[in-house]
């Protein structure tokens, strides 16, 4: 099953041309880190964001924070790579990529993916998904949307 999720992925990947391997929904997400341990989630977003609203729920080997910007300066964190290395050195190793909405972990595969990482995905609609109507986020896609584990703040 997991091979049939990535090559879903791909096959997005391709079909919309990314400059990453692939993309993934939060459910196929879930799924196939339940299905494999060695794959790696990796939520972009800031420490505040995951303090204040929440994260996912996964075992501490395969969640690990690298904020994309830094809080609350809102500036690129220039030790990105740097320290997506000290959890992964295996530029083989599966990453999925993590942020509130699909924008940031975008913009991190990318990165990684140029930096020699070869298997980036990133999670569509991120952990809280995009806005509805009353501008109120968790209701329209993404991880908590989906009802798939994480904890509040």
């Amino acid at each position: 099953m997991t091979t049939t999720y990535l090559h879903i992925a791909r096959q997005r990947g391709h079909e919309q041309s990314l400059p990453y391997a692939g993309a993934v929904n939060p459910e196929e997400a879930y799924q196939l880190l339940q299905q494999a341990p060695q794959i790696l989630l990796i939520d972009v977003r800031t420490n505040a964001e995951r303090d204040w609203v929440g994260r996912v729920e996964l075992p501490i080997e395969q969640h690990h924070a690298v904020q994309w910007s830094l809080y609350p300066e809102g500036i690129p964190n220039p030790e990105f790579i740097q320290q997506l290395t000290t959890i992964t050195s295996d530029k083989n190793t599966t990453l999925l990529f993590l942020c509130r909405s699909g924008v940031r972990s975008r913009h991190a595969a990318k990165l990684a993916t140029e930096n020699g990482y070869t298997q980036c995905y990133d999670i569509l609609q991120g952990f809280e998904g995009d806005k509805d109507a009353l501008g109120h986020r968790k209701t329209v896609g993404g991880w908590c949307q989906k009802g798939l584990p994480w904890t509040g703040a």
